[in-house]
């Protein structure tokens, strides 16, 4: 039979477990509670702003004079004279000597123009004598009718024929002789020069090339799908040109003066003509803008009106997101009118103040809510400290 001692014994140490197992459960911490996670999307929206717009059609191309003259020789001889400044890269003025060719020649055939002339003067008076001498004869010796060789018409004819062939001889000699003066067609730049000093050119032998230099032209392709955005065409509207020169970026002003009229067989273009005035700056001082430049050109279009341009990328099957006032996202339709490059220009659909939404969404649902960045800092910051004189008022 068990005695007390092995009786109690059991008890006392499985109440002190009991005991510990309480004390121990006492001191345990509960779990902390886990902070609620915002899974609101974050986006960035930009504002709508609806304002005039002109629609302008870009090009490009390269400058050119708009008459370049190959000028030959008219009549041959010795060049005995050139301009100084009559070299590749020269201006000249309309009507300047460029060069002259030896006279000697083309005056002694004027003087021969001229002898024959008097010769035929001389001769055209005295056939004339005489064919008032036959007339007096004939009234003499008949009544009848004379003929016309009897009153010596014909040889008075021949005579007139000799003196206007004459004429025409001393025109000739007069306007070869002019011709051994080359003159400059208009104010021009030198491009190339043929001849040198003491060289024997013949009737069209290659003397040089000249540009005009009061205006120049600039052919501009435009696509047919942007024809729509100019008005008449093009024709007569205002260009702005841009290029390089002397390592910066200069500034010029044309008019589109024509077009073509023509659609290019290869590159399916329209072609239009600017005119730039004065393009070397000789008389209005302005930039230079040389034959030969490559140059970006934005021609003034139509008056689009009141309109909105955002990021082409942002247009989701016709239609844009925006954040409305209880930050939900929404889709709003819009009727787009031109693509320009990563933008494209909006007529309809939005209005000027609303939040468009720039940043991309994983899975963007209409009505789904979303926020700003400077929402979730405003969450974070902590609650200010109370000084002692709220803690005093609240202990009231």
């Amino acid at each position: 039979m068990a005695t007390k001692k092995q009786i109690i014994l059991p008890i006392i140490v499985l109440g002190i477990g009991i005991v510990g197992l309480v004390g121990l459960s006492a001191l345990k911490k509960p779990p902390e509670e886990k902070p609620e996670i915002d899974s609101t999307p974050l986006v960035s929206v930009e504002e709508v702003i609806y304002q005039p717009m002109t629609f302008e059609v870009s090009s490009y191309g390269v400058v050119n004079a708009k008459y370049m003259t190959d000028i030959v020789a008219q009549v041959g001889g010795e060049i005995i004279y050139l301009d100084p400044n009559f070299v590749k890269g020269g201006f000249v003025k309309k009507g300047e000597i460029l060069a002259k060719i030896d006279p000697s020649d083309y005056q002694s055939s004027l003087l021969d123009a001229q002898a024959s002339i008097a010769s035929s003067q001389a001769s055209l008076v005295q056939e004339r004598a005489n064919a008032e001498v036959a007339i007096r004869e004939w009234a003499d010796i008949t009544n009848r009718e004379p003929t016309d060789l009897s009153l010596r018409k014909p040889q008075l004819a021949q005579e007139l024929a000799k003196l206007k062939s004459a004429e025409a001889s001393l025109n000739r000699a007069k306007r070869d002789l002019e011709r051994t003066i080359i003159r400059a067609p208009y104010d021009a730049l030198i491009e190339a020069r043929e001849i040198g000093l003491g060289s024997f050119v013949s009737k069209g032998s290659p003397i040089g090339r000249v540009l005009n230099t009061d205006k120049a032209e600039v052919r501009l392709p435009i696509a047919d799908k942007e024809m729509q955005y100019l008005v008449d065409k093009g024709v007569n509207a205002n260009v702005s040109l841009s290029g390089n020169f002397a390592g910066s970026k200069q500034a010029w002003t044309g008019k589109i003066v024509r077009s073509e009229g023509v659609v290019d067989s290869k590159s399916r273009m329209t072609y239009l003509v600017a005119e730039i005035d004065d393009p070397y700056g000789l008389s209005t001082g302005k930039n230079e803008l040389r034959y030969g430049t490559y140059v970006t050109a934005n021609i003034e279009g139509l008056q689009a009106g009141s309109v909105a341009v955002v990021p082409r990328h942002l247009i989701v099957n016709g239609a844009v997101a925006i954040m409305d006032a209880e930050k939900t996202l929404r889709y709003k339709p819009v009727t787009v009118i031109r693509q320009d490059g990563a933008n494209v220009v909006i007529t309809q659909g939005l209005e000027s103040g609303m939040q468009l939404i720039t940043s991309a969404l994983d899975y963007p649902v209409d009505g789904m809510k979303v926020a700003l960045p400077e929402d979730r800092i405003l969450q974070k910051e902590p609650p200010a400290e109370k000084d002692d004189s709220e803690l005093a008022m609240e202990g009231e």
